[in-house]
């Protein structure tokens, strides 16, 4: 692993900002600390900065040169609205709010990155570094599209990256095409008639009608998909009603869709509303059906994705990083930028846990898990990719 010297002299401070970071998490559009911090910062360092986009996210720009090439480097602000078990001195100070999916971490390799390309300008034309609020369920990356960020600022491709438990510390997974799902969610209510649960003959139930679209959907996957087309029909919640002896007058079915494709995503949508529609027909009742379309799936770009892979054999070996990735059902707003720009999305290895401090919570340091803390040792790795994927970008004819 060759780490760029400079950034690992920084760590320690990198790691204070992490951890203040952490200690006053804020959610969606309300990151405005943390936009102040990171603003501060970028100012301190002699980087122009503007704000504003997407409410409280933050661009920084750093020039060299005469080239108009660009690049844009991506890291999430806000935290998830969770409360934190983990007692050490930097765990969270908001009671329900927590840095559990480790933007703590995105937002402070990306700053250490910036710090040092602010002082080692080993390159010709713009880094804009894109601190992006709201990606916890936000859209906060669509946001930032819509208020102008690739028109004001254009650049040639945009990179991301998270951190993933479970991958080696310091290691990189990476795949071409589809590297995370689209998240999509429904909500479906049974309308039939309430009554007198020991007279059902008077009743319209749409509790069993539920159950039978229930059962009817799951074979959608596994009988209208291809196969060889990977998708998940998640039923989490069924509601329906109050009493022992009372058939309720509706039973509402919720949960989620994903997939890596929109043909399977469109294919899944129109047979859940066929198969809700026709079945409550067939019991005299009827449905409102809904369904939205939160985050398109991830896609990376070829080209992209391997330039990302080259950079990374290049600093950390080819052992350093796994360039077939398994992709993930799990969802990253990011995609939106990866539909507007060419660009690619990575995973640094956070580990499994062991490097959390005394007091942590008794939990696995999964994403989302209350007991979760993001990884210190990877802050001069993060960092050191994120600049060395742009000297190389900004140096490529």
């Amino acid at each position: 692993m060759n780490l760029i010297e400079p950034i690992v002299q920084f760590h320690s401070e990198l790691q204070k900002i992490r951890r203040d970071i952490h200690a006053h998490p804020e959610l969606s559009y309300e990151e405005q600390r943390t936009s102040d911090v990171v603003a501060q910062k970028l100012t301190e360092w002699g980087i122009p900065v503007v704000r504003g986009l997407g409410v409280t996210g933050v661009v920084g720009i750093i020039k060299n040169g005469s080239s108009p090439r660009a690049i844009g480097l991506r890291a999430d602000m806000d935290a998830l609205p969770m409360p934190e078990l983990n007692t050490f001195p930097h765990a969270s100070r908001h009671e329900g709010k927590m840095h559990a999916c480790g933007h703590d971490g995105h937002t402070t390799m990306l700053l250490g990155a910036a710090h040092y390309l602010s002082q080692h300008r080993d390159f010709d034309g713009t880094v804009y570094v894109i601190f992006q609020p709201a990606e916890e369920g936000g859209r906060g990356a669509e946001r930032m599209i819509q208020d102008g960020l690739f028109e004001k600022y254009p650049m040639d491709a945009v990179f991301g990256m998270h951190n993933w438990p479970g991958i080696p510390t310091g290691r990189f997974g990476v795949t071409a095409g589809p590297m995370m799902a689209s998240s999509n969610e429904f909500e479906v209510t049974v309308k039939g008639k309430g009554s007198h649960a020991a007279q059902p003959h008077k009743a319209i139930d749409p509790v069993m009608t539920a159950v039978q679209i229930a059962q009817s959907w799951q074979t959608i996957v596994s009988r209208n998909a291809n196969p060889n087309d990977s998708a998940v029909l998640s039923i989490t919640q069924i509601h329906a009603g109050s009493a022992t002896n009372v058939i309720p007058d509706t039973a509402t079915l919720i949960g989620t869709v994903r997939t890596f494709s929109v043909p399977v995503l469109d294919l899944i949508e129109r047979r859940m509303q066929e198969i809700a529609q026709h079945t409550a027909a067939a019991f005299d009742a009827s449905v409102d059906f809904s369904f939205q379309r939160n985050y398109p799936p991830l896609i990376n770009h070829e080209k992209e994705t391997a330039f990302a892979v080259e950079v990374l054999r290049e600093q950390f070996g080819q052992d350093g990083v796994d360039a077939h990735t398994e992709p993930t059902m799990g969802a990253e707003d990011f995609a939106f930028m990866l539909l507007a720009k060419p660009g690619c999305y990575v995973f640094l290895g956070n580990g499994e846990g062991g490097h959390r401090d005394h007091g942590h919570g008794l939990g696995p340091c999964n994403l989302h898990n209350p007991s979760y803390d993001f990884n210190d040792d990877l802050l001069p790795i993060g960092a050191t990719y994120w600049v060395r994927l742009a000297e190389k970008f900004l140096s490529a004819q």
